[in-house]
């Protein structure tokens, strides 16, 4: 991620932030209503949660998908 897009996001942050709760889940609700950028989000949560996981060979997951 580039320095200008972070910078982009933190101030994008913030002004989410300092809103008031009510007007924080309204947002919320508009990004959770788009399928797409829900699908996104949903994409980078798991990303977030698996990030300590340990890695493992792409064929050894294929392998495994096979057998199935």
């Amino acid at each position: 991620m580039s320095v200008k897009s972070k910078a982009t996001a933190e101030v994008f942050f913030t002004a989410f932030k300092a809103l008031a709760k009510e007007d924080q889940d309204e947002v919320l609700v508009r990004i959770a209503g788009d399928r797409s950028l829900r699908r996104d989000l949903l994409d980078l949560a798991t990303i977030a949660e698996r990030q300590q996981e340990p890695s493992r060979p792409f064929g050894e997951y294929v392998g495994e998908r096979g057998k199935r």
